[in-house]
């Protein structure tokens, strides 16, 4: 920008009536004559926007952009409604652009259905290759885990290694289990379990830490095909609205990004983070050969587990499961190797944010957290915990007295909430506690976990507004006491998920100074009613400035 344009700044902002003509400067982007959603709490609606190199370079009303310069192109928004770029602050985007194009089990319903999709599929395969992927969810078809036997007379020789919706669990056919030597003599792991049938024999289910008996031999994916999975989860992404991604993952994740940054391939900013328990290499590799950080690709993040899922009754609680009294969950960590991993990241200035599914698991969690604060001293530090998604009542207002952000994924309330009464009873009352968390100052950011749910804003701001279950059994809400805004859910998924990651002061809002990336919604979902706010169309993503999804206009 011009020097003088900065002169012109508090006229964009506030209206002058005569400009000086010396001040008007040419624009990349005009959206005009529209309804703009700015999320800024001092200037919350617009009509029109201006964009320069990709950033914001005013927001006003029409004549106030007109004033800003002539644009390189101009969109006429014609009353829609436009809102601050969508940031997921918690998703697996390799693994999620892998299982765009793998075997598809996510809504099968049926033993019959799941095992006809698998061998539709293996007929599309390499005769080397392993079937992975999946995704299956066997609440759909009554919660029997399926086994090895459902699958092997379509799998053969051919080793499969099937997830679970939630990646806590998955499936090995029998060739799977002879390639890893897994058999009724393989001990239990520590933080995990293998299912045995009634004769001591592995049915092929295994849950968390021993799910790693079989990973580890499961073929790693090419450089090319994980660029692929980037492609494609890039155009998924856009395509739902979505400009930044905080991308919680592996070190090869962040050599997929590294490749797509040098060849200018992103169209999604990305937030890159590796395993907690590899803080120290984390932490070498920022003091000594700095890791890229622009506005494209930031890395220095951590995340680690305390525990399971609900849905593998392996999310470690402080009571036992209703449906399963000598049940507790699992603990995938140790707790002082987790104080351990924690307070040395956190000393060493690195973001730390742990996955925690059970009451139990959040609060040891919030006990680590305090007990490192503490240790370490005062700083801007923004612990996040994944998922909370159930609390001890008591443990609810220390998530904002810590300041520690509770980094959640709503769909998993409309999807979770079918059959979660049944594991944890009356306990459901906190859970997914948004309006509780709100209410006693704490930090919200929303995300997906994709691919274990879809990566669809949209999807998440109805679920965490209704609260209404996939079902369709709970049309005033599944614990509808937590229900949450429009406009509360609309800012954890941008200045919410863009403080989770220390970036609110360049986006998240838009403002001049901005990165230019924004919205444009098919319908104003403030007006609209709550229940259809999860069909509302992505008409127009942009980023940067730059348009990289539109939808067609015959659609």
């Amino acid at each position: 920008m011009k020097p003088t344009a900065l002169l012109l700044l508090p006229c964009l902002l506030l209206g002058c009536s005569k400009p000086q003509e010396s001040a008007v400067h040419d624009v990349d982007l005009a959206v005009i004559n529209a309804r703009i959603w700015t999320g800024d709490p001092q200037r919350p609606w617009a009509e029109a926007l201006s964009a320069n190199q990709g950033k914001i370079v005013a927001v006003g009303n029409n004549d106030e952009i007109a004033r800003a310069g002539t644009p390189k192109r101009t969109i006429d928004a014609r009353g829609r409604l436009i809102v601050p770029g969508f940031i997921d602050s918690h998703l697996h985007f390799i693994e999620g652009g892998q299982q765009l194009a793998s075997v598809q089990l996510r809504d099968a319903r049926s033993r019959e259905q799941l095992v006809a999709r698998i061998k539709e599929f293996v007929a599309t395969l390499p005769p080397d290759a392993w079937l992975t992927g999946g995704g299956w969810d066997n609440s759909l078809w009554g919660g029997e885990l399926p086994t090895r036997e459902w699958i092997d007379a379509v799998t053969g020789d051919r080793p499969a290694w099937l997830s679970r919706v939630d990646g806590h669990m998955a499936l090995a056919n029998s060739a799977a289990l002879r390639l890893a030597g897994v058999d009724r003599n393989t001990p239990d792991v520590p933080g995990g379990e293998i299912v045995r049938d009634a004769n001591g024999e592995p049915t092929g289910a295994l849950k968390d830490n021993a799910m790693a008996l079989v990973e580890r031999i499961v073929p790693p994916l090419s450089a090319e095909l994980r660029d692929r999975a980037l492609d494609a989860a890039m155009r998924y992404a856009n395509e739902r609205g979505v400009t930044s991604v905080h991308s919680l993952g592996s070190w090869e994740d962040l050599d997929t990004f590294d490749r797509a940054a040098d060849a200018g391939r992103l169209t999604v900013r990305i937030y890159g983070v590796v395993p907690l328990a590899d803080w120290e290499q984390l932490r070498d590799r920022m003091n000594g050969d700095l890791p890229r950080s622009s506005e494209w690709l930031r890395i220095g993040g951590l995340k680690g587990y305390v525990d399971g899922s609900l849905g593998s009754r392996t999310a470690a609680m402080l009571e036992p499961f209703e449906d399963a009294p000598n049940a507790r969950g699992l603990l995938v960590n140790a707790e002082e190797d987790l104080y351990r991993w924690i307070s040395g990241a956190d000393k060493a200035g690195l973001h730390v944010m742990v996955h925690a599914i059970g009451d139990r698991a959040n609060r040891i969690l919030l006990d680590i957290c305090e007990r490192v604060a503490a240790e370490n001293g005062p700083r801007d530090r923004r612990m996040r915990i994944e998922h909370v998604q159930h609390l001890a009542r008591e443990d609810i207002a220390r998530f904002g007295r810590l300041g520690v952000i509770a980094s959640m994924q709503p769909y998993h309330v409309i999807d979770d909430g079918r059959w979660a009464e049944r594991y944890i009873g009356e306990r459901i009352t906190t859970s997914y506690a948004y309006r509780d968390l709100l209410d006693t100052q704490a930090r919200l950011a929303f995300g997906s976990d994709w691919p274990v749910a879809p990566a669809t804003p949209l999807e998440g701001i109805y679920a965490a507004v209704t609260r209404r279950t996939l079902d369709d059994k709970h049309p005033d809400g599944w614990v509808p006491e937590q229900k949450v805004t429009v406009e509360e859910a609309l800012r954890a998924y941008t200045s919410g998920a863009a403080y989770a990651a220390f970036e609110e002061t360049i986006k998240g809002t838009l403002a001049p100074g901005f990165l230019a990336d924004f919205v444009v919604l098919g319908r104003d979902i403030f007006s609209i009613p709550a229940e259809e706010i999860r069909h509302v169309p992505v008409d127009m993503t942009v980023v940067g400035g730059t348009v990289v999804f539109e939808r067609p206009d015959d659609l």
